[in-house]
């Protein structure tokens, strides 16, 4: 598929914060109830990780019945002064 010149780069995020301060509970908590080490969540959290396990997605999701991805991962347009 051929690249339109209007098409903005984009970056998919993980929420994890987001998630945290909805659901009222501390990343700590999350790692617990989902079953993921702490530190990968804060790597996911600070944007350190380029891949993605699906089936920590799949743990958030169900643990806290999470039901629309769109909860979950965030889709971000980089500037071009962004990109440097």
């Amino acid at each position: 598929m051929a690249r339109f010149e209007a098409e903005p780069d984009v970056k998919i995020r993980v929420n994890i914060l987001g998630i945290c301060e909805k659901y009222n509970i501390s990343m700590s908590e999350l790692s617990k109830i989902a079953d993921i080490d702490l530190g990968k969540l804060i790597a996911l959290s600070r944007d350190e990780r380029q891949r993605v396990q699906l089936a920590h997605l799949e743990r958030i999701c169900q643990s806290l019945h999470i039901r629309d991805a769109r909860e979950l991962l965030l889709i971000e347009v980089i500037n071009e002064e962004e990109q440097g």
